[in-house]
């Protein structure tokens, strides 16, 4: 499947010398005398073995009504429409006209992504022009000579994201040879499916008394674990079977955890240990929290070390009979989860009575529902068209320099969700973009309250050797 590449822009700023170089053929008409363009034109181009339809368009004009200008306006808002990205031109020599602003922020409405490239870049006397770009508010423009052929490679990174349908499985097959790191076999694009004849195992932490294996008993519809009001009674790490709704689930009940600053005996050492092994073998892990104790630190800390082994989150908040104004506790936790533990925002809070059994019908339906989204696949196409949009809203920041360029995305693994970003920079993309990335994955693909791992990848440009040798 190859992808549509609109070029608009004002008349005259070299959309149809751009259209000839790509398609390696004079098919557009070029003069210096604006408005040359009046329909948009097809054709298949080819940038260094990346295949794509590129449409030429007329200048866009701020027109309205039946007049010959409005009508061929229409063309070019069909042609925004048809593409899968658009490439706005503007003359890097004149520098940013009025019309460029405007628009500039009429491609900005439309949900195309949008590449800009400042053209006639030759020389020194586009670069004030070239500066000039990046008030539009597009990110970072790319340094193009449509006539002379300059800024190809930079142009090859901006589209090769767009370029996923035929190349996939080949893409795929580099991606498998240069990650050394991925589930075997992994393929983003198969549904998850459930393995029903594996147990969902879980692993019920906490700070001691806040009534872990009260929940368990209440769970099994038994008293299978040891309970008392004294603080520590369990030391251990017991593993449970159970079958809730026909699924098969192992529940691991755990010691308490204090703060490392308490834990002084040996045998409190062991258990402490053996919680944290509990933690690394779980799939999801509840951490359930005494409602009539305020949200502490050891609660932040163990939550943290649950992101930091990659297991799906939930918190527990037990004895929830026994306060007063619900409505306000409940608001203050979420808000100290989401302020506090920003990495894994969206934790699913589930309150309830291990004692009575009150509200506890709600904690497997929503681990169920954690669990599939630890195990989430999104497809490389659906992928790599948030990056596109994603790199649209934020460009990364340019390093010494130069442009950072985010080429495509892949998910290498799941439990939890992980991707692969490829660049030819790869090791100069900040650590606060890609936080930025990972927040805009969170948000734009559904994956709230699991952890997501991102790396970066050195991927290859077939025009490396070109400058190199220049």
């Amino acid at each position: 499947m190859s992808f549509k590449l609109a070029v608009v822009g004002r008349p005259n700023v070299g959309k149809s010398t751009l259209f000839n170089r790509l398609v390696g053929k004079k098919l557009a008409l070029v003069d210096d005398t604006p408005g040359v363009t009046r329909d948009r034109r097809e054709g298949a181009a080819t940038l260094a073995g990346l295949d794509f339809t590129i449409i030429d368009t007329a200048g866009l004009e701020e027109a309205k009504g039946d007049v010959l200008e409005a009508r061929m306006r229409q063309q070019t808002e069909l042609a925004i429409q048809e593409a899968d990205v658009c490439l706005l031109l503007i003359d890097a020599r004149l520098g940013v006209v009025p019309h460029d602003q405007y628009f500039a922020t009429l491609l900005r409405k439309s949900t195309t992504p949008i590449i800009l490239a400042a053209n006639k870049c030759e020389g020194g006397a586009g670069q004030a022009g070239l500066h000039e770009a990046f008030k539009l508010g597009l990110g970072e423009p790319i340094p193009l000579s449509a006539e002379h052929g300059l800024g190809l490679s930079e142009l090859y990174d901006a589209l090769e994201p767009f370029a996923m349908g035929i190349e996939e499985d080949e893409l795929n097959q580099a991606i498998d040879e240069e990650l050394g790191d991925g589930e075997e076999g992994f393929d983003p694009d198969a549904p998850y499916e459930p393995d029903l004849e594996a147990p969902l195992r879980i692993a019920v932490v906490g700070r001691p008394n806040a009534g872990k294996s009260t929940m368990i008993n209440q769970l099994l519809g038994e008293d299978r674990m040891l309970t008392g009001p004294e603080a520590g009674i369990t030391r251990d790490s017991i593993g449970v079977e159970w079958e809730w709704r026909g699924r098969r689930v192992k529940l691991f009940d755990t010691a308490g955890l204090r703060r490392r600053a308490r834990v002084t005996e040996k045998l409190e050492k062991l258990s402490v240990a053996d919680t944290l092994r509990a933690v690394r073998f779980a799939e999801v892990v509840v951490l359930t929290i005494d409602a009539t104790i305020p949200f502490e630190k050891q609660d932040l800390h163990i939550a943290d070390l649950v992101e930091q082994e990659g297991r799906a989150l939930i918190v527990a908040v037990n004895k929830w009979d026994l306060v007063e104004d619900a409505p306000k506790v409940l608001a203050d936790l979420k808000e100290k989860l989401e302020r506090l533990l920003p990495q894994i925002r969206g934790v699913p809070i589930v309150t309830f009575s291990a004692l009575t059994g009150r509200g506890l019908d709600r904690l497997m339906p929503r681990i169920e529902e954690i669990h599939t989204l630890w195990n989430t696949r999104v497809t490389t196409s659906r992928l790599n068209r948030w990056l596109g949009a994603a790199t649209s809203r934020h460009t990364p920041p340019a390093a010494k320099g130069r442009r950072v360029v985010l080429r495509y995305a892949t998910q290498i693994k799941a439990r939890p969700p992980t991707f692969a970003i490829f660049s030819s920079r790869a090791d100069e993309v900040p650590t606060d973009y890609k936080r930025y990335l990972v927040n805009s994955i969170r948000e734009n693909l559904d994956l709230p309250a699991v952890p997501i791992r991102l790396y970066m990848r050195q991927g290859s440009n077939p025009f490396a050797d070109k400058k190199k040798k220049r």
